[in-house]
């Protein structure tokens, strides 16, 4: 019974297998036709697409051919037009060159007639000349010696005229310019007009104190005399005693010590001596610090100590009354004013200006002008070569004079000639209009010469017969220049020469 159940169920297992693979086998033929399908229907696709290209590229194929035929048209119109145009042009020419050329022979034929007509015009001109020389008296040659003679003399006054316009042009407008820089200046500078002068008298608090300054036997005065090198008056003038010396720095050493003593009254030799070099030692302070004062005033920084001690001496100058550290100040400014106007270095204009007069503190020790003694004291100790320059050069003492010399020179006489700045006795006065009007009538055919405003002008009358209007011209530029050269004076002097001519008739 078992063993019939083992087969049954072998034969199951066998049917169940058969059965399995031809399902098996059915499901992949049904795959099989549908993939054939799905590739047939993608080759028809593609059959499709293709024929579709093939026409789109006929039609593209076409279209290029049917432009390039266009273009290919129209490139040979083009072409037919150019050589139409060329064609043209060509004619034009060779007709333009017939043109030319028979203009050519027309110009051949009327210049040999111009030279026909010239030669007979020359041959007439000779014979005018040869009857003209005839006539005349004179050969060709010394007529035109005679002419030109006449148009040198023509031109040469002519000339004259012109320049003489274009100076006066020149020198009005450098004027207005000049005026108005210098009034600029001016106006941005503003000082003391009161004239200065050094203190040269002590006050005494009684006449007893005169005997015991004199001393026994003089021994005081003695003593005080030589150990400040000043001469020492005692006189019948009430409380007062003069100290007299040329030296400014020595008066003010003496007032000082004197100022001491009197305060002390304790007077010998031995306290004098003492009190002197005291005194001597406070004005060298005094000096260090109104220098130093100054170039600060100045804007002029880092001066050698031996230049700021020497310009504190000015102080104790005076030149015509005025103090000639203040003038120095003053001109310092107005210097580095006119600087600035002109565009140039107003740094070196300031400090040109402020040592411009620093000779004046040794000239009594050093012979020369205080310029160039300046001068020198600058190069030595301050290196400085336009500065130098410039000192050297503000009262024209030297060759040539550079832009920094001309507005130290014009500050300089700003200064020193605006009203209250400095003094002049009456007999300097008279004795400066008596040489300028000396001057003026020393030349040929000034009829009269006379000073005015205070010296500052000089009119001068000359004859009309002898002196005509450019000769009039000449002598005053003479004039002004010998008055530069013989004179000394502040500012400047104006020369106007007149030339009048009077004409009368009578109607009859």
């Amino acid at each position: 019974m078992e063993e019939y159940i083992y087969i049954l169920v072998g034969l199951a297992l066998v049917l169940g297998g058969l059965v399995g693979y031809f399902i098996r086998q059915l499901v992949a033929n049904q795959q099989i036709r549908s993939t054939r399908k799905e590739a047939q229907r993608l080759l028809d696709e593609a059959t499709t697409k293709h024929k579709e290209m093939l026409l789109e590229a006929k039609h593209e194929a076409a279209r290029v051919r049917n432009a390039a035929e266009a273009e290919s048209r129209e490139y040979r119109l083009q072409s037919q037009r150019l050589e139409r145009r060329l064609d043209q042009k060509e004619e034009a020419l060779e007709r333009k060159l017939s043109s030319i050329e028979q203009r050519e022979r027309d110009l051949d034929s009327k210049k040999k007639e111009i030279e026909r007509t010239k030669a007979a015009l020359e041959e007439v001109k000779r014979e005018q000349l040869a009857r003209l020389e005839s006539l005349s008296g004179i050969s060709s040659d010394e007529a035109k010696r005679f002419l030109l003679q006449a148009l040198e003399q023509e031109v040469k006054e002519e000339a004259s005229r012109q320049v003489r316009i274009w100076e006066t042009q020149v020198k009005e407008k450098a004027d207005r310019e000049a005026q108005r820089i210098l009034a600029t200046a001016i106006q941005r500078c503003t000082t003391d007009v009161v004239s200065e002068t050094t203190v040269s008298t002590i006050s005494l608090p009684n006449d007893e104190m005169k005997g015991r300054l004199i001393g026994r036997e003089g021994r005081n005065i003695r003593a005080l005399e030589q150990a400040t090198g000043v001469d020492l008056i005692i006189d019948d003038t009430p409380g007062t005693v003069t100290i007299s010396s040329f030296d400014p720095v020595r008066r003010e050493i003496a007032r000082v010590a004197l100022d001491k003593l009197i305060l002390d009254g304790r007077i010998h030799p031995a306290r004098i001596e003492e009190v002197v070099e005291k005194a001597r030692t406070e004005v060298e302070a005094v000096f260090r610090n109104e220098g130093e004062q100054a170039a600060y005033e100045a804007r002029t920084a880092r001066l050698h100590p031996e230049l700021i001690k020497l310009l504190g001496q000015l102080k104790f100058r005076t030149s015509y009354g005025q103090n000639v550290l203040l003038h120095s100040l003053e001109v310092s400014h107005l210097a580095g004013m006119l600087a600035e106007e002109i565009g140039a270095d107003a740094d070196i204009a300031r400090k040109a200006g402020l040592l411009h007069d620093i000779g004046k503190a040794v000239d009594y020790e050093v012979e020369g002008s205080h310029a160039l003694i300046g001068a020198d004291l600058v190069r030595q100790w301050d290196k400085s070569t336009e500065v130098a320059q410039a000192i050297a050069e503000h009262h024209g003492e030297t060759s040539t004079t550079s832009v920094m010399g001309f507005i130290v020179a014009a500050a300089d006489a700003i200064s020193g000639s605006r009203p209250g700045a400095r003094r002049e006795s009456l007999q300097q006065y008279l004795r400066r209009i008596e040489e300028l009007e000396d001057i003026a009538s020393s030349f040929p055919g000034v009829e009269k010469a006379f000073a005015i405003q205070a010296g500052r002008e000089v009119r001068i009358l000359v004859k009309p017969k002898e002196v005509d209007d450019l000769a009039a011209l000449r002598l005053a530029r003479d004039i002004s220049k010998k008055i530069e050269e013989s004179l000394t004076y502040p500012g400047q002097i104006k020369v106007v020469v007149v030339r009048e001519i009077t004409a009368v008739d009578y109607a009859k």
